[in-house]
């Protein structure tokens, strides 16, 4: 889930990371600010200022005529409902600083530069003496000395080395405190009176831990937050609440399509090997639906349902690649369970089940009670999708 800017801002302020002064209207009969203002449409994009989605203007008469240019126009595809409006500010400097996700390392990685208002990754491929990057970890967070050290390696010093190094600490709570993916300030500005403000943060939270921060998963239902997109169907939704019914794994990351065949895949790049499997031999797939990560009995089964639920899905396709954190076993009784509740005859239903790894043995014991047809590692994903094309109808 990637949080639209203001309210990126407004979890900054929370860790009294200083933002500059502002309000967020749907209108300009809403504006109340005077004078010079920075006027910013609000989407779920990056680069909104080469796009015409961030606009200043020197007074309010001209401020009402943006807004309404800002409201009515769109941008890449998005149409913003809402516009922040902030005072503009004085700028002697400007810095970069992110946390992002290592997952080679699987350690937050924290990221600081001298410069900001730049693509960072051509910076540090040609300058990266520039840019400052350090692994840390979860349990030990980045504590202010840290941070500090690594502004350091970047060549400041003095007072403001302590003012980033705060900032920088604090950004790095707010990855772990709300499970980011990643957040940034791009720039983080020094004023000419000496004070450092964030212009612009991105952040994302992870969309598997949004069930532990619901006051943000709220937001994704409003409908005013931004026009165009690509918007779930009540079918994709009903997976997504399938796959917050517990912490264990996942079971309902749905996109849904007009075929016949209901995919429940997994594995990594495996699920995307599987998805194309299917079509390269004919098929028509009613979803592409990852799970994985070890999820319950219960997600599975009622994943399993609700996939079932989808007019002409006769039958389902399980293929995973070879799993060593999920069991076999787990996911073959919650397959079994659905398509029992559902009313449905499982050897009938199941075109194929290819889950090799942990707990095999036990999960193909469970199939053969059923009369399921299953395949073991010896049988490669394109031989498994092929085989549930032929088996549907």
């Amino acid at each position: 889930m990637r949080l639209l800017e203001h309210e990126s801002k407004e979890i900054l302020g929370r860790y009294n990371i200083l933002i500059p002064e502002g309000d967020v209207v749907g209108s300009a009969e809403e504006l109340k600010m005077d004078g010079p203002v920075m006027l910013k449409a609000q989407i779920p994009l990056g680069g909104r200022g080469k796009s015409g989605g961030v606009i200043g203007v020197s007074s309010s008469g001209e401020a009402k005529d943006k807004i309404e240019q800002l409201l009515s126009t769109p941008i890449r595809g998005y149409r913003a409902r809402k516009i922040l409006v902030e005072e503009e500010i004085d700028i002697a400097r400007e810095f970069f600083m992110a946390v992002t996700y290592d997952t080679v390392a699987k350690e937050p990685l924290v990221i600081f530069s001298q410069e900001g208002g730049v693509d960072i990754e051509d910076l540090s491929a040609t300058q990266p003496e520039k840019v400052q990057k350090e692994l840390f970890t979860v349990r030990g967070r980045l504590p202010q000395y840290r941070a500090r050290e690594i502004v350091s390696e970047a060549g400041i010093s003095g007072r403001m080395l302590l003012g980033l190094g705060a900032i920088l600490s604090s950004l790095a709570d707010i990855f772990l405190d709300y499970d980011a993916t990643v957040v940034e300030i791009n720039p983080l500005a020094l004023t000419g009176d000496g004070k450092l403000i964030a212009l612009d943060c991105h952040l994302e939270m992870d969309d598997d831990a949004l069930y532990r921060h619901k006051d943000q998963a709220e937001k994704l239902a409003l409908d005013n937050r931004y026009e165009g997109g690509r918007k779930s169907t009540d079918f994709e939704r009903k997976a997504a609440e399938i796959d917050n019914l517990d912490h264990r794994g996942v079971a309902g990351r749905m996109i849904e399509f007009d075929g016949l065949i209901g995919l429940i895949i997994g594995g990594g790049g495996a699920s995307l090997t599987a998805f194309d499997a299917v079509k390269q031999h004919g098929g028509k797939p009613a979803n592409y639906c990852e799970i994985g990560g070890n999820p319950s009995v219960l997600k599975v089964k009622e994943l399993t349902k609700h996939i079932l639920t989808k007019k002409g899905v006769d039958k389902i396709a399980i293929i995973m690649n070879v799993v060593s954190n999920t069991r076999v076993d787990l996911v073959a009784r919650g397959i079994i369970k659905g398509i029992l509740e559902a009313g449905r005859v499982p050897s009938e239903t199941v075109a194929v089940f290819r889950v090799p790894g942990a707990w095999e043995e036990e999960g193909f014991k469970i199939l053969s009670k059923y009369g399921v047809p299953y395949c073991d590692r010896s049988v490669s994903i394109d031989e498994a999708a092929k085989m549930a094309v032929e088996r549907t109808p």
